[in-house]
């Protein structure tokens, strides 16, 4: 059975995206941008920030599909600028610390909106299927 979860973005209907999607025990979350709740880039400039809010949202999309942190394992770190990729490495080990999920940081030319400097994205295998 297939689950899609929404952050409330109004661009996901227009595009065709969900925030995640989860089938059986796997779940995949989408590029997830440093949005802040009121629909503006939350921390301009503060790569560590950035990346910590791209991971809070991620979070909340995997508990909506019933799995937890514990089950992500790959995330793919898209940064603006990877001369800074020790601040986003940060925060991802702040999170992942102790988890350790396979991990790609990478170095891309532009995100849509320019004062993003970070998107990652996450799949998970929920270990604990109790809450299906």
């Amino acid at each position: 059975m297939r689950q899609n979860i929404s952050s409330g973005s109004p661009f996901e209907k227009p595009i065709g995206f969900s925030r995640a999607v989860r089938i059986g025990s796997r779940i995949a979350v989408s590029g997830t941008a440093p949005i802040a709740a009121d629909g503006s880039v939350a921390h301009p400039g503060d790569m560590y920030r950035q990346t910590l809010r791209c991971l809070d949202i991620i979070r909340e999309a995997i508990e909506a599909a019933a799995g937890c942190l514990a089950d992500v394992i790959r995330t793919r770190v898209y940064l603006t600028d990877a001369d800074r990729w020790q601040d986003a490495a940060s925060a991802h080990g702040k999170i992942f610390g102790d988890i350790r999920p396979a991990c790609t940081f990478v170095e891309v030319s532009r995100l849509i909106d320019p004062a993003w400097l970070v998107e990652i994205e996450a799949e998970c295998v929920v270990i604990n299927d109790d809450a299906l």
